[in-house]
This record gives structure tokens, sequence and C-alpha cells, in this order.
């Protein structure tokens, strides 16, 4: 999929942040992390927290490429997956590029949604599926929004509690038969109705042939709750980031039944997103909080130790909030079911991977719009500039859209900014594919590739009425 890197120096000492411009450029980290041994929990205990170096000027050109605004807002959720922000923050990877992150934590996806939309954040660790409901109103009222890159794949899982389990319910297949053979309502949440947690939940019951609408009862709960919301006995599963799975182990209020790369290996998840007038408005500014976050990538990805040093970091309470070793276990893809299974998953979280994690590839994106068409979250037409058109027939009810093949590329074309990701990497000197487009199979045997997005949302059995 991708060049192969140009002539560089050697690795940098796991302990080390990425030099400045000025010094020799350092080789990206591995293609594949799986290929490397990582150290087991023991080593969590010698943490120290990376050091924040000072950069002596900024990589960026003075002039028409410097950086409109100093301080970026960013907000994010409770999670792992917020690390490569908060590292681009802690490493002053940001100031390198003629920025300061101003982070923001935040307690649930809308108040993300609102806050971006309203602009009091810049720019957010958010969900896909969250940016793409938002810029066809699907998700709230439609503002029109941007995906800079891609900021993790992997690293989501589904928890059933300890009380379903311990009745037999600890997978797809012995969900399928309670949920179906039992004369109750199951309620599972998510975190955002239009999200990738949403998705992947909606997927994985519908490959064991429950309906998500019909089946069960759907909530929506904020991440960091729904561990505490599970020992109150409010819910029968959920689908939410990590920690918050390997939580629901460590309490010993659930179990795993399923990661989210068991539904589609090297899944798209959290996105740096923001609204489109901010990049019309910040192009350079938007370029160097890339560059800072790939820089971030890149660090995490390139040792098992500075994995370590980032559960470490993110564990404060000024992030996640969670003790090192509920971040750490899973950050090194180290898993167990919480019945006594214990594994090494081959596809757990990435945040860089040579690259191939960050690029905005278009097919992701209309990947979520194919869903939310499934599950009815959209209702009226799409116009070639994406713009959701709210449409009446002639009895005065809502028609709902029919989106031809070129609707969807071209709605990803105005969200994902290929253009602006490829100028950020070319200076970094990271690899970019060939294609906008890639290639995976789901859990139910699927193929997505990008092709025929409106036929393939149409191909579902199981899907709204």
């Amino acid at each position: 999929m991708s060049t192969s890197l140009p002539p560089c120096g050697p690795l940098l000492p796991t302990d080390a942040v990425p030099a400045p411009a000025s010094a020799a450029p350092a080789c990206a980290a591995p293609a594949d992390p799986r290929r490397r041994d990582f150290v087991r929990r023991g080593a969590a205990a010698a943490l120290v927290a990376a050091p924040a170096l000072s950069w002596p000027g900024g990589v960026w050109a003075a002039g028409s490429d410097a950086p409109e605004l100093r301080e970026v807002r960013v907000g994010f959720i409770p999670l792992t997956d917020c690390a490569s922000l908060v590292m681009a923050s802690v490493l002053k990877l940001d100031e390198k590029h003629g920025i300061r992150i101003r982070l923001s934590k935040e307690p649930s996806w809308p108040v993300i949604r609102d806050k971006l939309a309203s602009g009091e954040l810049d720019a957010a660790h958010a969900l896909y599926g969250l940016v793409y409901g938002m810029h066809l109103g699907a998700g709230g009222p439609k503002t029109d929004m941007a995906v800079l890159m891609t900021l993790n794949n992997n690293g989501q899982g589904i928890t059933l509690s300890k009380a379903l389990a311990q009745r037999g319910a600890i997978d797809g297949p012995t969900l399928a038969r309670q949920v179906l053979g039992e004369r109750r309502e199951f309620t599972f949440a998510q975190t955002f109705p239009t999200g990738t947690h949403a998705m992947w939940l909606f997927y994985w019951l519908a490959a064991h042939g429950i309906h998500p609408l019909r089946d069960a009862r759907i909530i929506t709960v904020p991440p960091p709750q729904m561990v505490a919301r599970m020992q109150a006995g409010n819910m029968d599963g959920y689908c939410v980031g990590e920690p918050w799975n390997h939580r629901a182990i460590a309490d010993g209020v659930g179990i795993t039944a399923a990661t989210s790369q068991q539904v589609w290996p090297d899944h798209p998840e959290k996105v740096l997103g923001c609204t489109a007038a901010f990049v019309q408005r910040h192009p350079n500014t938007a370029r160097a909080l890339i560059m800072a976050t790939l820089e971030a990538s890149r660090w995490i990805d390139a040792s098992q130790a500075n994995r370590l040093k980032t559960a470490a970091v993110i564990a404060a309470p000024a992030h996640v909030n969670t003790s090192v070793d509920t971040i750490s276990e899973r950050i090194l893809g180290h898993y167990q079911n919480g019945l006594g299974r214990t594994w090494d998953d081959a596809n757990f979280m990435r945040f860089f991977n040579d690259g191939a994690v960050n690029y905005p590839y278009l097919s992701d994106g209309m990947w979520f719009i194919t869903q939310h068409k499934r599950w009815g979250l959209m209702k009226g037409d799409v116009g070639d500039n994406g713009v959701m058109l709210r449409q009446l027939n002639r009895a005065g009810r809502d028609r709902t859209a029919v989106f031809g093949e070129a609707d969807y590329q071209s709605v990803a074309r105005a969200i994902n900014q290929t253009t602006l990701y490829r100028q950020a990497a070319s200076q970094l000197k990271i690899n970019l594919p060939s294609s906008d487009l890639r290639s995976s199979r789901l859990i139910d045997g699927k193929v997505w590739d990008g092709q025929r997005p409106a036929e393939y949302a149409a191909s579902f059995a199981i899907r709204a009425s």
C-alpha cells in the first residue's frame, strides 16, 4: 500500500522524543508493531513520565506557512485513544510546529459535538461517525465538518455483564440464544448514536442474528460511566473504548465478549475532527496540528517502552483518571476476557503503524454513511456538495434518502482533508498510500472496499425497516 521510506538516520532510544528539524531525521517506527516482542506488565513499575523538552525553534516556514493561531483548543474524552493528542502536548511537539495545544477534558461526546459546533473547541479527539453525523445533520444540528487524520485503529470492545456470563452468554452466539430465547428486555449501551461504538455494537449484534432495533433496548452512556452503570445493574452490555472494557474485568462486573478488531481488523476509530470553517480560516494551524499529532503517534508506536510511558501519562486524573495497569495491559496488546482466557491480540490498538493508521481514507468515511443509512439514522437527500437536503413527498411525509454511488464519495471528499494530510505527512517523510480507498473483510464475511457504497448499504438482511 505504501512506498518505501527515504534513507534516514538511526532510531532514537525509546526514552527519547523525536529530534528537532535541525537534527538528522529519525526513522519511522517498524511497519507492524506485532513483530516486536513486548515486555510484560512488570516493566510498568519502573515507569517515569516522558520528558518534556522545549524546542529551539519551529519547523514551519515563517511567513505564509506560519500557523494563524498560537493556541489551539483541543477537546478529548477520557479514553486510551486520546493518547496521541496528550503526548503531542506533553512532549511539546506542538511547540515544535509553532502552536500550543490547550487540552480540554470533556464529559461526553454530545459535549464534544456542541463545543465543536459553537467554536468553543477548535478541534477534538472525536468518533469518526460523530463527525459524519454532524456534517449530514444526523447527529444533531447540521455543521460542515472536517476530518484531519485518523488517530487510531482497533482497541474498542464489547462487554457483557457478569450476570449474563453466569447464565452462559460469553460471546455472540451464546448471547443470541439468550436474547432470542428469553422473554425480557435486554439493554445495551453505546456512547453516541452515530458514533463508532454504536456501529460496532449494531454490526456485531446483527452478525449474530440479533436485531439491535427490535430485539434490544439501546441507550447512550458516556464512556467513563459505563462500568458504574453496569455495576448498578442498568444494562446487560455495552460497547466502548479502552480502558473501560478492561476496567469492567478488574472491577469484577463484566467480561469481554468481543473486541472491535474482531468486527473489523484495523478499523478506523477516533479522528482529529474540526469544523470545515476552522480549516478554511486556519489551514496552516490545522496542518501544524496534524504534524504535531503525527509525530506523537509515531513516538508512541516506536517501542513498548514508549507505550508504557504513554499509559503512565494518560492514566493521570487530568486525562483518563484510572490506574496505569488498567491502561497498560491492552495498550500493549495483552488481553483477558475475565473468564480465564488470555491472549496477545495481533490487532491491538495502533496509533501510527508506519503511517497506515493515520491517512483519512475516503472509504473509511463512506463506511459510516452506509451504516447510518442501514440503521435509519439519515433522512433526506444528499446533494453534490454533501449538504443534507430535507425534502417532503406529495403526502407531506419525510422521504428516505436515495444515495447515488457518487454522493458517498462527494461527501467523504468534502469531509476528509486528504490534501492537507498529504502535505503534513510529506513534510515529516511519512509514507502515503497510493489510493484513497482500502479493502477490508468484516466479521460477517462482507468485503468493504469503498466501491458501490449504495449497493453495499442496501445489502444487509438485518437493517432498519
